[in-house]
Parts: C-alpha cells; sequence; structure tokens
C-alpha cells in the first residue's frame, strides 16, 4: 500500500492490449465520481525519464538486460520522487499506464533477470511505494499481436515469442501478487466497465 491519502492504481499488460485507453477512460470515469486524478506513465514522464525512454525505446544499438533493467529502475525512481509520491501525499488518485509488474514480466521472466532480484531492486527503487490496485489487461495472443501498431519500438520489436513469455509472466505472477486480471477482449466501452468494477473495490 502506499502512503499518504492517495491511491495509486496501475494499468498493465503486454503489448497491444489497449492499455492507454483504458487508462485515459478509467482516469476520467474516477474524475465523473468527483475524484481528482493524475494520469501519468512509465518510462517517461519526467524530464529525465524521457531521455531514459529515448534509450530504451529506441536505441540503435542492442541494450544488455541489466543495462535495460537499470534505465528502468531508474526512470521509477526519478517517476515516484517527482510525480507518484507529491501526488499521493496531496490525497490524489494517481493512474499510472505500467510500473512494477511491467519490470517483473519483461525483465525478470522475458528478459530471464529473475522475478525475485528484480522485484527487490524495484521496491528500492520505487523507496517502497507500491500500488493499491493492479489491473491486468488480459488478451490471447493472436490478438494482441493483431493490434499491435506497424510502427514498432523496441520492446515490440522483440518477437512473438518474448511477447508470448511475457503475457504468460503475468498471468503466473498475478495470483501470488493480488495483481486482477480483466479480460480485454471486447469493445473499449465493454473493457472500461470491467476496470472500473474492479478499481472501486480500492477507489470508492
Amino acid at each position: 500500500m502506499t502512503a499518504g491519502s492517495g491511491r495509486l492504481v496501475v494499468v498493465e499488460g503486454g503489448e497491444g492490449v489497449g492499455k492507454s485507453t483504458q487508462v485515459e477512460r478509467l482516469a476520467a470515469s474516477l474524475r465523473a465520481r468527483g475524484q481528482e486524478v493524475v494520469v501519468t506513465y512509465e518510462p517517461g514522464d519526467t524530464k529525465t525519464g524521457a531521455e531514459l525512454r529515448a534509450a530504451l525505446l529506441h536505441a540503435d544499438t542492442a541494450l544488455d538486460p541489466h543495462a535495460e533493467l537499470l534505465l528502468m529502475l531508474a526512470d521509477r525512481a526519478q517517476h515516484v520522487a517527482e510525480v507518484i509520491r507529491p501526488a499521493i501525499a496531496r490525497g490524489v488518485v494517481v493512474v499510472c499506464d505500467r510500473y512494477e509488474p511491467s519490470t517483473l514480466a519483461y525483465q525478470g521472466v522475458a528478459r530471464g533477470l529473475g522475478v525475485d532480484e528484480v522485484e527487490r531492486l524495484s521496491k528500492w527503487a520505487a523507496s517502497d511505494v507500491g500500488a493499491d490496485i493492479v489491473i491486468v489487461l488480459d488478451l490471447p495472443d493472436s490478438i494482441a499481436e493483431a493490434r499491435v501498431s506497424p510502427v514498432r519500438d523496441r520492446f515490440e520489436r522483440a518477437g512473438a515469442e518474448f511477447h508470448a513469455q511475457v503475457r504468460a509472466a503475468y498471468r503466473d505472477l498475478a495470483p501470488a501478487r493480488g495483481w486482477v486480471l480483466v479480460d480485454a477482449d471486447g469493445t473499449p466501452d465493454d473493457v472500461a466497465v470491467r476496470v472500473l468494477d474492479a478499481v472501486t473495490a480500492v477507489v470508492p
């Protein structure tokens, strides 16, 4: 749980599941209920983070998995310090597109760095600021692959096997960590209702 009176809601999932759409719809629904909401994302939603994002998503040379992880964690540390922790302290609901679960699925599992070690380092980088609820948008591999934009970043170009490992990692890690798997197959309106129903348990 997070310190302070605010809440941290994280929306997760592999490529092509519709995270950005559902983040915006969730924020709009919470605002309509009278909540003050800050929408943010990882990596890149600080000035320093934007530079790290460019290296992570658009580097011309290959990144060692350890270097990739450390860049992600540097982004998280700055993100928490500059955006997330201050908003929570003000009593705001923070809706974040990707956070620690992405690091566990992508770097811990799909990059083979180990979930336990990656989780330990991620909590340290985030100063133990954890999500109050994690929503994982889940789609079959074939549907998710068809939705990915033809203009792809470094992660999106990692290949079908890599992304299948990521999606499987979310499903495997969710039960022990209390992440809520939400069926992302359907219209954006249908999925938005499912997401809001899950979040309402934490943010009335």
